[in-house]
């Protein structure tokens, strides 16, 4: 049995490019992951796949995604074993924070950590492309990296001093075919590939440089659509942090901060004003935990 942490991540610079005959966009982002996620822990017993959710309900098991990642390794690995998972549910649905893809990678790291050699790095990976555009992140040695094409290919990049970051979450929540509805004409076909994108690597090189790119495509429909978030969206930007945006597709939004007394106190700045929106300290990743096994239990 091991468990594995599956930390939420944040967009600090998202472009949507044009779109394939298929229906999926091109998209360039950046990504980094936060301390403040999931947790999954994936142990080998019984028959088939069994998953338990400690939190809010995620709709059908078959559906989730990280029932879906344990589907899909044996799948490939082309072998049958009882796979059972506890998910305990922190990062909120609908939120543009990739709490299901986040799962799934760390049901995939888990399986590959209980099942060593089953399936090959590389078709790990093409197991994580085939969850959704932002899982093949949560397979990367870093918790911050640039991707593109649909997500898919990663560039992980040397980590980021660790910082403070406030999550400001709202009861609404927008899912990602909403999000490109929403953007509909504002996505420009043929529009530039990652050789001539609007960004070079040390433009991440510090917290300031990457302020300087922070930009978010779906940010402007996304706040638009939604009367509850264009006043927290400036009352965020206006509580001193290097950086403020929309993460992902939403509906939340995010700030950094130099420091934690920063951070917290735009959170008691912005408790007053939006009571129904809940205020999450949480600061980024350094590194990326390897899967552990828990103290005490076997298999």
């Amino acid at each position: 049995m091991v468990s594995v942490s599956a930390p939420a991540k944040v967009n600090l610079f998202l472009r949507i490019l044009a779109r394939e005959d298929s229906g999926y966009h091109q998209i360039e982002t950046l990504f980094a992951a936060l301390e403040f996620g999931d947790e999954v822990t994936v142990s080998l017993s019984g028959e088939g796949i069994s998953l338990a959710v400690d939190g809010p309900h995620l709709g059908p098991d078959e559906e989730n995604l990280a029932y879906r990642a344990a589907e899909e390794f044996l799948r490939c690995a082309g072998r049958e074993v009882g796979i059972q998972i506890q998910l305990a549910k922190r990062i909120p649905p609908r939120g543009g924070l990739g709490g299901g893809s986040s799962d799934a990678g760390a049901v995939l790291r888990a399986l590959d950590a209980l099942l060593p050699g089953w399936v090959s790095p590389g078709d790990l990976h093409e197991v994580a492309n085939r969850l959704g555009s932002d899982a093949a992140f949560f397979l990367s040695p870093s918790p911050l990296a640039l991707a593109w094409g649909r997500g898919d290919r990663i560039l992980a990049l040397p980590p980021l001093p660790r910082v403070p970051v406030v999550l400001s979450i709202p009861p609404v929540g927008v899912s990602t075919p909403e999000a490109y509805r929403m953007l509909g004409e504002g996505t420009t076909p043929g529009g530039p590939t990652p050789a001539t994108a609007a960004w070079a690597v040390e433009d991440f090189s510090s917290w300031q440089r990457v302020g300087e790119k922070a930009h978010n495509d779906f940010e402007g429909v996304v706040v638009a659509g939604h009367p509850l978030l264009a006043p927290l969206r400036r009352a965020l930007a206006e509580s001193g942090p290097i950086l403020s945006l929309l993460s992902g597709s939403g509906a939340t939004l995010f700030a950094i901060f130099e420091t934690d007394d920063l951070a917290e106190a735009a959170i008691d700045q912005l408790v007053p004003d939006f009571p129904g929106t809940r205020f999450v300290l949480t600061h980024t990743l350094t590194q990326v935990e390897d899967p552990s096994p828990v103290p005490g239990v076997e298999g």
